[in-house]
C-alpha cells in the first residue's frame, strides 16, 4: 500500500468540487508546460459531474488536452449509460479531445476491450493524472467482482484497458463493460479519488487497512500503488 495516501475533507460537494478541479487545472497546466499536451482520465457517473463544470470553466488551453474515460459501459455513444457521452458534453465545446473507448453495443465484450486497449495505444502514456470514483461496494473504474477481475487486477501490464464483466451486474446499469486496467490506473503520473458519503469513506478506509488482501475491488487497486494518492471526501 502507498505510504502517500492523503485525505482531503470539504464541507460539502460544492467545496469538494472546487478543490479538485484546481488540482486537475494544475496538472493539465504542468503537463502542457512539460511537453506541449496532456492526456487525463476521468471517471464517470454523477459524483464527479461538479468538478467537470467548474474545470471546464477554467482558463486553459483545451486544445492540447486530451480526455479519455476511465471505464465505459458497452453501449451507443448518445445513450444515457454512456460515461463519455456525459464527459463531452462539458469538454468538447472547450476544444478538448474527448476520446470513446466504446461507440457501440457489442455482444463480445472481450473483443470490445481489446479494441479499446488498441486505441489507447495511439495515445501519450502513462497518463497524466486518472481519476477514479469508488461504489458504495468497493468497485472503482469498471472493477468489480468478476469472471475477468483477477485479469483487471494481475493482468500485463502493458494492458490499458480490457473488457469485464461485473458478476452480479450492476441493477442500475446492467452491462458489460471497458475498464482501465490497475496497471494503466497506478501508472498514472497523478492519481485522484473523489468520493462523497460516510459509506464510501468508511469502505475505502477499510480497504486500505486491509491492503491486498482486500475483498474491496479499490483496495486491490491501491495496494503496493508507487505514487501519491489524494482522496477528495465530502459528506454529501
Amino acid at each position: 500500500m502507498s505510504e502517500e495516501i492523503e485525505w482531503w475533507d470539504y464541507e460539502d460537494a460544492e467545496e469538494m468540487a472546487d478543490a479538485v478541479a484546481g488540482d486537475i487545472a494544475f496538472v493539465i497546466e504542468s503537463a502542457i508546460d512539460a511537453r506541449g499536451a496532456c492526456v487525463i482520465a476521468l471517471a464517470g457517473g454523477k459524483t464527479p459531474l461538479p468538478i467537470y463544470a467548474k474545470l471546464a470553466a477554467t482558463k486553459l488551453d483545451w486544445k492540447r488536452v486530451t480526455i479519455i474515460p476511465t471505464d465505459e459501459r458497452i453501449v451507443p455513444l448518445g445513450d444515457p449509460l454512456s460515461n463519455i457521452t456525459a464527459i463531452g458534453k462539458v469538454f468538447i465545446p472547450k476544444g478538448a479531445r474527448v476520446i470513446p473507448i466504446v461507440s457501440e453495443a457489442a455482444a463480445d465484450y472481450k473483443a470490445a476491450g481489446r479494441a479499446a486497449d488498441s486505441r489507447l495505444g495511439d495515445h501519450h502514456w502513462p497518463l497524466d493524472l486518472c481519476l477514479l470514483g469508488v461504489g458504495a461496494d468497493g468497485h472503482t473504474a469498471s472493477i468489480f467482482p468478476g469472471p475477468d477481475y483477477e485479469e483487471a487486477i494481475a493482468g500485463p501490464r502493458e494492458r490499458r484497458a480490457l473488457g469485464v464483466m461485473p458478476d452480479p451486474l450492476p441493477p442500475e446499469a446492467p452491462v458489460a463493460r471497458v475498464t482501465l486496467s490497475r496497471a494503466a490506473i497506478v501508472s498514472a503520473r497523478a492519481l485522484t479519488l473523489a468520493v462523497t458519503g460516510d459509506a464510501k469513506r468508511t469502505v475505502i478506509e477499510q480497504a486500505i487497512k486491509q491492503g491486498p488482501a482486500s475483498p474491496y475491488p479499490i483496495g486491490r487497486v491501491l495496494a503496493d500503488a508507487e505514487l501519491p494518492v489524494d482522496i477528495h471526501w465530502s459528506p454529501a
